[in-house]
């Protein structure tokens, strides 16, 4: 039976077909779904002269609610479409397309089950900038909703941005969930524990933030979780003591810090990687069958326990940059499945044999930077073509110069209450000592540190000589717990970010002296509140920047050792950083005297240098000067939150910030805690857009200090003229700033420094315009926090990036040719 076409009203629905038979119903041209049911609907009354033909309406309805709900998937996947921009990986989806047969690429992936989609893969560039300010997170997930029976939904690498939202709990038959690899922020909801099928969730490469929701541990069927590279801190809930299920568990390059909780019972845990955390200080409770072990870079600190040696599976142990101490058991050498051991820098001890033997798979080992002393074993050197053994910065007994003296290793044990392995004589004197440690009459701590002192004044006769000099060779970096109480007083909430950074170490007075010329006039660079600066070349050639403090000899000690360890902790990509220290003691009573931190040294000028004043009459492009100020705010960022307290009221100035020959900012001049019982620092007095601070001013929002700083700095890179810190200069400077955004893009760009106009997006340029105006606000609490500040900054970079890919900009080279004769004039009052 055919119906053909039919009138509503005085319209004429066109193209529609309805067939029908003793068999069942068909319909032509199904995806014009609106019409289809008008067509219907109004087809029916002639039917109704044909009693039999009731059924047969009845089958049409049902064929109409089933082209209903599939035409409801098509159209949320062309909503998806629109949702994400358009991106070219998804040009071939229209309304014609057939999804459940749409052919699988790299980009692209989509399964259906009886006509209905179950799997959902889409993955962009892993450049891709930030989707568009009207994209909406919530938007997304209630188009999602829409596929009822979605069980894999994977959306990397798409410019995802926003809070993650709660509703994804309505998704309830999802199983796996990956959205790595976009700019997702915010806490994890606590909703996510509602999906109860959840067996797979990925969250990698985003900047999520706060802490791992303990409702996570209540998933029956969860068994991978990996939240690597993001801002998540605190602990690790209990409750994920019963995730049974779990295999892959994933933490690294967090802020997550404290004792793991019980592991022992995950049977089926086979892969955990900690990597840059602050984890700590005893080491996991974990099942025999983990294969894949990572904790390097935490606070993890004491003996490895014996249960090490039953891990018979485990095929990848890392545990280096962390603060292990005592014998290093030899077994891990030959663990039956063992491919990857890495233990270097941490303070093991023992000798070791050549005799000792190695898995016959192993492929890496990595020993450096402990207190290893003896010969290296034969069996890790006997086939260095398939095999890597590092082992320099220990005590072994070997031909090339890589090694330390065993005194060394002796002392450095001594220094952090170990007892080194008796392989040499020594004088009645250190016999002395020895039997005194080991008979623990006056309690391990107290005997640790009266030999530390004893052996460091030893080392001093010497020099009697040479005037209130002795230098204690090699201090170890490795406090011990005794000498450093106060060692948690770091906050665990920021990476160190130690991309490119020589690790910390302590360095001789000879090497000092050495670098100096013995501390010559021509190596000096000037003198400020926090002691002497000076240049100085090192052996292996490399510059460095050294501070020489002097002290009281009423420092407190226990105040001292804190600090010490603070400015190690003071390294990252974007600070000058630490690169270690040596002392200088008073001879009568073995007091520090002088205290010395060396500091990498950065020749390629100042930002302001390499925008306003030009080097070699180049400027810094548009692209580039996004670039240094992102690095200057990461570096904030790590002030910020690197430690208890944070350092705030850093003096930020736009010549305190220094360029490397890669053009990475450093921040060169920060609040350094450096002994304030002994130094008076003096108060910095800054430009405000309300005139002076007053001290006590300095307790209220902090944080603000340093974001109207920033914008200060933002607001020279904006403009290329020197701006001299002045509340008037400042608010004249901001005024001009608000007309110029609120005024069309050629007004704009007459704010804009000249060099950058023709090779600058007005988006990007106004995106940072706009952050600039709000760092600049009078007051504090309206200002941006400083993860709002890098968010527009690097939204401003992706789409200052994909304008210039797409468009006919000569910026290629990170240094523009500056105008002339037009030399920029400060501003001031």
């Amino acid at each position: 039976m055919v119906l053909g076409s039919c009138r509503r009203g005085q319209k004429r629905t066109r193209g529609l077909v309805v067939e029908g038979g003793e068999k069942g119903v068909s319909f032509r041209n199904s995806v014009f779904l609106l019409p289809l049911f008008r067509c219907f609907f109004c087809c029916i009354s002639p039917l109704q002269t044909e009693a039999a033909n009731w059924q047969l309406c009845y089958s049409k309805v049902e064929v109409l609610f089933f082209l209903k709900e599939k035409s409801s998937e098509v159209l949320s996947l062309l909503r998806i479409k629109r949702l994400l921009n358009y991106p070219a990986a998804l040009s071939r989806w229209n309304v014609d397309t057939d999804f459940c047969s749409y052919e699988a690429n790299p980009y692209v992936t989509i399964i259906c089950y009886e006509e209905s989609i179950t799997q959902l893969h889409i993955t962009g560039n892993k450049s891709a900038p930030p989707l568009p300010r009207s994209f909406s997170m919530t938007l997304l997930f209630a188009t999602l909703y829409r596929l009822p029976n979605l069980k894999v939904l994977s959306l990397t690498s798409l410019g995802l941005w926003g809070p993650l939202t709660g509703k994804i709990s309505r998704l309830s038959s999802l199983e796996i969930v990956n959205m790595s690899t976009n700019y997702l922020y915010g806490a994890i909801p606590k909703q996510v524990s509602r999906l109860t099928n959840l067996q797979t969730l990925i969250l990698d490469h985003n900047m999520f933030s706060g802490r791992v929701p303990d409702l996570l541990g209540e998933l029956p069927r969860l068994s991978v979780l990996s939240l690597k590279n993001n801002s998540l801190s605190g602990p690790l809930p209990d409750s994920f003591s019963s995730l049974k299920p779990l295999r892959v568990l994933v933490l690294s390059s967090n802020s997550l810090s404290g004792e793991l909780p019980d592991l022992s019972s995950l049977s089926n845990l086979q892969v955990l990687d900690l990597e840059n955390n602050y984890f700590g200080p005893r080491f996991p409770s974990l099942g025999r069958k983990v294969v894949t072990l990572v904790l390097r870079k935490n606070r993890f600190s004491g003996g490895l326990p014996a249960e090490v040696n039953t891990y018979y599976l485990l095929e990848h142990l890392d545990i280096s940059f962390n603060r292990y101490t005592g014998p290093f058991p030899g077994s891990l050498l030959s663990l039956p499945s063992i491919h990857y051991l890495s233990i270097s820098e941490n303070r093991f001890t023992g000798m070791l044999l050549q005799s000792m033997s190695c898995n016959g798979e192993l492929e890496y080992v990595d020993l450096s930077s402990n207190l290893l002393t003896g010969n290296l074993p034969t069996c890790l050197i006997s086939d260095s073509k398939n095999k890597v053994a590092l082992y320099s910065a220990n005590c072994f007994v070997t031909k090339d110069h890589s090694q330390h003296p065993l005194s060394f290793c002796q002392n450095q044990a001594l220094a952090v209450g170990i007892i080194p392995h008796k392989e040499s004589k020594v004088s009645g004197a250190k016999a002395t000592l020895m039997i005194g440690i080991m008979g623990g009459i006056f309690g391990t701590i107290f005997l640790g540190i009266i030999i530390f002192f004893s052996l460091k004044r030893a080392t001093m006769k010497p020099a009697l000589n040479k005037p209130q000099r002795s230098l204690a060779e090699h201090a170890s970096v490795g406090y011990s717990s005794q000498l450093l109480p106060d060692a948690s007083y770091i906050l665990q909430t920021m990476k160190l970010g130690e991309l490119g950074v020589p690790p910390y170490r302590s360095f001789s007075l000879e090497e000092l002296e050495a670098a100096t010329n013995n501390f010559d006039t021509s190596s000096f660079m000037g003198e400020g509140s926090h002691g002497q600066m000076y240049r100085g070349k090192l052996q292996d050639g490399s510059l460095v920047a050294i501070r020489c403090l002097k002290l009281k000899k009423a420092l407190n000690s226990q105040n001292f050792s804190r600090h010490i360890e603070l400015i190690s902790k003071l390294r990252h990509h974007h600070l000058v950083s630490a690169l270690g220290h040596g002392f200088e003691y008073y001879l009568d009573d073995s007091s520090v005297s002088r205290l010395f931190i060396v500091f990498e040294f950065v020749s390629n000028g100042t930002l302001r240098s390499n925008i306003s004043e030009g080097v070699l009459g180049e400027t810094l492009t548009w692209t580039h000067r996004i670039s240094a100020a992102i690095g200057v705010v990461k570096g904030i960022q790590f002030l910020h939150g690197g430690m208890v307290p944070g350092l705030f009221a850093n003096d930020l100035k736009i010549t305190h910030v220094l360029l490397d020959e890669h053009l990475v900012a450093k921040i060169s001049s920060y609040n350094l805690p450096i002994l304030a019982e002994d130094m008076q620092c003096e108060m910095m007095v800054r430009c405000s857009s309300s005139g002076i601070r007053e001290p006590n001013e300095r307790t209220k929002h902090m944080d603000k200090i340093d974001i109207h700083d920033l914008g200060v700095i933002l607001l020279e890179i904006i403009t290329g003229r020197p701006i001299i810190c002045n509340s008037e200069v400042v608010n004249i400077m901001k005024n001009q700033l608000q007309e110029s955004i609120a005024a069309d893009g050629i007004a704009r760009m007459s704010f804009v420094d000249p060099v950058i106009i023709n090779a600058c997006c007005d988006e990007s340029l106004k995106t940072v315009m706009e952050i600039c105006l709000r760092c600049l606000s009078k007051e504090p609490i309206q200002r941006p926090s400083i993860e709002d500040v890098l968010w527009n900054l690097q939204f401003a970079a992706q789409v200052q990036e994909s304008w210039r890919r797409y468009s006919h900009s000569s910026e290629e080279s990170p240094l523009s040719p500056s105008l002339p004769p037009q030399s920029p004039v400060a501003l001031s009052c």
